[in-house]
């Protein structure tokens, strides 16, 4: 460079770098094939992104799927004696009639008769069988089955009067509701 010339003077060199608008004439070429790669990795990140949520969705219905799995195994495990426990009910409203039968007097038959149905209420109560006895109780029609009314005397009315035949849960599910007679209502 001479004294006189000017740095925005001096002469072009080949190993000096481009200006913009040289570098984009340059590229003009290479514009189409850049935007068609930028495109392409924005579909692979699209479709990246498809298939993530995808599999999230999948491992979460999964996981609902095991939950009520578990859920149902654990009503089945629970409710799996319902069919032998009601088979054995006739039994028991046997036992209640002899010992009603037998009324207050002692003696080793009624002992023998108490006695065997302690046993088999503890068996079922061990398997989750309740006995459902509602008397003086408010009537519910979810667990008694009304037969009949009657005059409600010193009891509130809709109250349970008698019942003639004790009904039974099992755990939390009514399997036989209790036949009772209700207070009527005036």
């Amino acid at each position: 460079m001479t004294q006189n010339e000017t740095p925005s003077q001096q002469p072009e060199h080949p190993e000096q770098p481009q200006t913009t608008g040289e570098a984009a004439a340059a590229t003009t070429g290479a514009d189409p094939l850049e935007s068609q790669l930028r495109a392409e990795i924005e579909a692979l990140r699209s479709e990246i992104e498809q298939l993530r949520m995808d599999a999230l969705r999948e491992r979460a219905d999964l996981d609902n799927q095991r939950k009520r799995m578990a859920r149902e195994l654990e009503q089945a495990r629970r409710f799996a004696n319902e069919r032998l426990l009601g088979d054995l009910l006739p039994v028991l409203d046997s036992l209640d009639a002899g010992l009603a039968a037998a009324g207050a007097e002692g003696g080793p038959l009624k002992e023998g008769l108490e006695l065997t149905y302690r046993q088999l209420m503890k068996v079922a109560g061990d398997h989750g069988l309740s006995v459902v006895d509602p008397v003086g109780q408010p009537f519910d029609p979810e667990r008694h089955q009304a037969i009949s009314q009657a005059d409600p005397g010193e009891a509130a009315p809709g109250s349970v009067l008698q019942v003639f035949q004790k009904g039974y849960m099992l755990h939390d599910r009514l399997l036989r509701p209790a036949l009772v007679v209700v207070a009527r209502h005036d």
